[in-house]
């Protein structure tokens, strides 16, 4: 979704910006693609199932992150090395005590509060910040929203089909900056053109990866709620590529944003001795599939940008195409190896920085894991091996099975080789040739929680 990585169809000229000053990491993915669970990763650079988090719902349970885990959290770890931390836009985290959600908890997490705001009032309060005389070092979070809105169409599409008040779906429609007002903005069509023309000229095609793979991992199907269900049955190929387009027209929003922030950078004078990362928590499927929101383990939706800017970087414009990022991972270690702030030995991740200013690396990972609440994947690079949940374990989270029925658990593994089927339409898993290959991906998974001390539900086990 960034018009520097070649996407025709969108325009990010300021996040283009970053990725021409600096490094951008091609095979970068999340520690879990959803929003809480990533969010998780990203401030304590560890895995969400380490405080049993698999799913959003869980931050509202009495999953919290324990204390050890904050004192080595990004906020707290720049605060003890004299750090001003100031965080501003969509939290979403899990408490830090039972029954205390992260949104109104930043504090334990290290950091204090910029803006509530997660659209364009944030941004320029983080704006106003950069302005603002400095006598120490700072960190800050800018946490955008966007472009999560697009979430907005479905749900209302499937609310309007069932007869259900579409308004009341939404909430918070009367506010001037609710999401059903960026998402209104984002559908609108250029003026003073017919259907057809927008359809044959302006609107994304629809992807070469559209249809359902065959003997597509059962626990998928379970992942989704009713309305995705829906859209994935009955929306047609013109309603698809109207997401599209409205998905990019809300990448362009936030690109602006990012755009107001990045100029009050460069008038502080500060870019020449500032870092700037930018990653996300999560992708979206976008029609490919016939899905759309996040959650599930294909790459529109665990894949992610992860840009590395500013001096020290060797090459500016490089593209780095070999290394596995976890960004959850790897997010706390590369801004600590900038800052020349020790790592908290606790941390599992690696720094980029040598990757970003030309060195060697003598060791790097060969593969990566990510989750979610039904199922876990390890990923090679240029393959990739899922493992299902057993339906007799249940739902890590416990909230699917009275959700959706009939979940068989047929399927319950997925060998994808991206580099002739890079659309995963093709599960290999059940080809006898491939054999080698899935007892491999088997134990990659188990040996790579074993090396980095995560435990692995049984339910994942197969074999």
């Amino acid at each position: 979704m960034l018009s520097c990585a070649g996407n025709p169809y969108v325009k990010t000229p300021n996040m283009d910006s970053l990725a021409q000053s600096g490094i951008r990491f091609e095979r970068a993915y999340v520690a879990n693609p959803v929003c809480s669970p990533s969010r998780m990763s990203l401030m304590t650079g560890r895995m969400p199932s380490e405080i049993g988090m698999e799913c959003n719902e869980d931050g509202g349970k009495e999953v919290v992150v324990p204390r050890a885990m904050l004192e080595d959290s990004l906020g707290h770890t720049f605060r003890r090395a004299g750090y001003r931390t100031v965080y501003g836009g969509k939290v979403h985290l899990p408490g830090a005590e039972a029954g205390n959600r992260g949104r109104d908890n930043l504090d334990a997490f290290g950091f204090e509060l910029l803006s509530r705001d997660q659209r364009g009032e944030m941004g320029r309060s983080c704006a106003a910040f950069l302005r603002e005389k400095h006598e120490r070092p700072f960190l800050m979070v800018a946490s955008f929203i966007n472009p999560h809105d697009i979430c907005f169409m479905a749900i209302s599409a499937f609310a309007k089909a069932t007869g259900q008040d579409a308004a009341a779906v939404q909430k918070k429609q009367a506010r001037p900056d609710s999401p059903a007002e960026y998402l209104a903005k984002a559908m609108r069509t250029p003026e003073g053109i017919s259907e057809d023309e927008f359809f044959r000229r302006y609107c994304p095609p629809l992807p070469a990866n559209l249809e359902v793979p065959k003997d597509e991992l059962s626990s998928l199907a379970v992942d989704k709620r009713e309305f995705q269900l829906w859209v994935r049955r009955k929306w047609t190929d013109r309603d698809w590529r109207l997401h599209r387009w409205a998905y990019a027209r809300l990448t362009e929003q936030v690109d602006r944003e990012i755009g107001v922030v990045l100029e009050a950078l460069r008038e502080s004078g500060r870019d020449k001795d500032t870092l700037v990362v930018l990653t996300g928590d999560h992708g979206d499927q976008d029609a490919s599939h016939r899905l759309e929101h996040k959650e599930v383990l294909y790459e529109e939706a665990i894949r992610i940008p992860f840009i590395v800017s500013g001096k020290g970087v060797a090459k500016a414009g490089a593209v780095d195409r070999q290394h596995l990022v976890s960004n959850g991972l790897d997010l706390i270690p590369t801004l600590c190896d900038f800052a020349g702030i020790p790592k908290p030995p606790s941390l599992h991740g690696y720094s980029v920085r040598p990757l970003a200013e030309g060195r060697g690396v003598t060791q790097w990972r060969d593969c990566l894991v990510v989750e979610n609440h039904l199922g876990r994947l390890v990923h090679g690079g240029e393959w990739k091996y899922l493992a299902g949940r057993d339906a007799k374990h249940g739902d890590a989270c416990g909230i699917c099975p009275g959700r959706i029925k009939n979940w068989d658990g047929k399927v319950r593994e997925m060998l994808i080789d991206l580099k002739t089927d890079p659309g995963e339409m093709v599960n290999l898993a059940g080809e006898r040739r491939h054999e080698l290959r899935l007892r491999e991906g088997r134990r990659l998974l188990r040996a790579w929680h074993e090396r980095n001390g995560v435990a692995l539900d049984q339910g994942y086990v197969v074999g």
